[in-house]
């Protein structure tokens, strides 16, 4: 068996002029036991292109360095001339893909009035999503006539609304935003459902109504589906120290605008507790609510709420004493129900 060592290997000098130097086993199909690498060698290449030099001068060269893609495919070539006339290459790298990634980042923005005609083919549950797109989608739905326009498209002139809901109040600027989200619960048949398939008794016992404050308390007899009637519990909260983080990026609202996102009910809830008989409680307006808890009633037929408020609000990590702050038990209970500020039943305000 052949050693190694006894491969005969072409060599090759950069300074032989002669053409006839550069063989057939310079080409990609040699014979791999004589070449082993499929690119031509750099010498050989060096050495054609000194010879196409020679024969068609410096206009021949410019084309030829555009026609030898093998020393670095990926370089750019400049050819220029020093003192001795000779044509010295320079090759500057550069990164394609990134060249061409930065150019594809730059899109096209369009006018405010395309968008403005886009959101009226917007359904009322994607008008978040919309706003996401850009700065001049999101400066669409600040505008009274997206809000107006969203209204007049689901309006039925058949449909059971309040005063304040109707055609003519939504005319005003103040508070339009939140006049016409709550009229979709009583228009838009998808937002009318949800609020039906909430049920009596919730599942869990929501938690994010600890430390809010009591701002009104009001007890009423009522008369339900059951044959007697029943006594009704209104406790609504506010959110204390509910403040938006502005960075410094983010979009300010303009002042044109302000009137139409107000909202002075939009960080208020309302628990509304029915029982079956009336229960004395003492007064808890301007307290902070510290715990709310629903369970089972003693009769294991019914439930039982428990409200705990403070004087003032827990702090993170901390919990008081439930003997140092004044508590309100109901039981039995018929249904509970805790409504946003956008609930067909939420009370109304009469500045909001």
């Amino acid at each position: 068996m052949p050693k190694k060592g006894n491969r005969k290997r072409l060599k090759f000098k950069a300074g032989d002029d002669c053409p006839g130097s550069v063989t057939v086993a310079d080409y990609a199909d040699a014979d791999p036991a004589v070449v082993k690498s499929g690119r031509v060698k750099k010498a050989v290449a060096n050495a054609v292109e000194k010879e196409v030099k020679s024969l068609c001068g410096v206009e021949a060269s410019l084309g030829a360095e555009e026609e030898v893609p093998s020393l670095d495919s990926d370089d750019e070539h400049d050819a220029a001339k020093d003192e001795d006339g000779e044509t010295n290459i320079v090759r500057k790298k550069k990164n394609k893909r990134r060249k061409e990634c930065s150019e594809s980042s730059h899109g096209i923005e369009y006018p405010v009035d395309i968008w403005l005609v886009l959101s009226s083919y917007i359904r009322p549950e994607d008008v978040g999503r919309f706003s996401l797109i850009c700065k001049n989608a999101w400066m669409v739905t600040c505008t009274a006539a997206f809000w107006t326009r969203l209204y007049r498209r689901h309006y039925k002139s058949d449909a059971v609304l309040p005063c304040r809901l109707q055609p003519d109040s939504i005319e005003v600027m103040r508070c339009l935003r939140a006049h016409v989200i709550r009229s979709l619960f009583y228009l838009y048949e998808p937002f009318a459902l949800r609020v039906a398939r909430i049920p009596a008794l919730p599942d869990s016992t929501p938690n994010f109504l600890n430390n809010s404050k009591c701002l009104l308390f009001s007890v009423q007899r009522v008369s339900g589906n059951r044959p007697e009637e029943l006594w009704e519990f209104n406790f609504k909260f506010v959110k204390q120290g509910h403040t938006k983080h502005r960075s410094a990026k983010s979009l300010c609202m303009p002042k044109k605008y302000e009137d139409v996102h107000t909202n002075p009910e939009s960080d208020c809830y309302t628990l509304q507790i029915h029982t079956l008989n009336f229960i004395f409680t003492p007064v808890v307006m301007g307290m902070t609510l510290t715990l709310f808890n629903i369970n089972v009633s003693t009769d294991m037929r019914h439930h039982r709420v428990r409200l705990l408020f403070h004087d003032s609000p827990v702090q993170a990590g901390k919990k008081k004493a439930d003997q140092s702050g004044t508590q309100v038990v109901l039981d039995p209970v018929h249904s509970v129900k805790l409504m946003d500020w956008w609930h067909p039943e939420y009370p109304f305000s009469s500045h909001g």
